[in-house]
């Protein structure tokens, strides 16, 4: 399919490594030009206490798309992370209207919950607002938690395979990509449907919590996808990227700066000649 023009959406930490900071290295090495429109700005990640946090707000946020589309650049696809304002979600559908080509993908990470609840500073409101923006998705690649609390069903720690299959037929998006999905004890992977069918891809799991794992999921699978891969291939190569991402933070002493994706980037441009 080529190179292709993206536009990430999404906050980005000045330090740790999570969001766009994940984003930008992971969607380039897939062979892709990525364009930024940072909904956040914060001086670290959350991971750290107390970071001091800059709201571009709806206005300036709208002075960046229009000013594109007075330049008339358009993009192929549109993915977007942690948006953090019902402002910044509202902004996002009115530039995707605009300024995504006929043929462009909106892929939507809610990026708003997990572990069975909001992120800190999220209320109702924004939760309704990524409903919206969830719908219009071509693909939603949304947590356990979030896939939940969008189709506003029970959430399950542990969830079957039959509650894992209701909860996507709960979604009308054409794609759907489950992340954190693991059915037996010690695994994870993901659960996606794609012409109406279920399948599911598991490895095992590493046990801890490890800040950016969504966003460097999301990355990789939108650029690899891009590429010209299957939606399937897309989602085992970015699962399987992940977790040996996952794998060598797990043996970092500084793991609160984020996931350490720098040293598995070779694998994954081998991965990609490979294909």
């Amino acid at each position: 399919m080529g190179n292709k023009r993206i536009l990430a959406v999404q906050d980005i930490s000045c330090v740790g490594q999570c969001s766009l900071t994940v984003a930008l290295p992971v969607l380039s090495v897939c062979g892709h030009e990525t364009c930024v429109l940072p909904t956040e700005i914060l001086s670290t990640h959350t991971g750290f206490q107390g970071p001091a946090v800059l709201h571009p707000g709806r206005e300036t946020l709208e002075r960046f798309w229009r000013h594109w589309q007075r330049e008339e650049i358009t993009f192929d696809a549109v993915c977007t992370g942690y948006l953090g304002s019902v402002d910044a979600a509202e902004v996002i559908l009115e530039l995707t209207e605009q300024l995504l080509k006929p043929e462009g993908l909106l892929i939507v990470d809610p990026a708003m919950a997990d572990h069975g609840r909001m992120y800190a500073g999220l209320d109702g409101a924004y939760a309704e607002s990524m409903k919206e923006l969830s719908r219009r998705a071509d693909i939603l690649l949304p947590n356990l938690t979030e896939a939940a609390m969008l189709a506003g069903t029970p959430w399950r720690e542990q969830p079957e395979e039959g509650y894992i299959r209701e909860l996507m037929n709960c979604f009308d998006n054409p794609d759907v990509i489950l992340t954190g999905v693991g059915l037996c004890p010690g695994e994870t992977g993901a659960a996606y449907r794609s012409g109406g069918k279920t399948e599911f891809y598991s490895h095992p799991k590493v046990e801890g919590r490890f800040s950016g794992t969504g966003d460097l999921f999301a990355a990789c699978f939108a650029g690899v996808l891009l590429r010209g891969y299957s939606l399937p291939d897309a989602v085992k190569t970015a699962a399987d990227f992940t977790a040996q991402c996952v794998m060598l933070t797990r043996e970092s002493p500084a793991r609160r700066y984020g996931i350490r994706f720098e040293e598995v980037l070779p694998w994954l441009v081998r991965a990609l000649e490979e294909q």
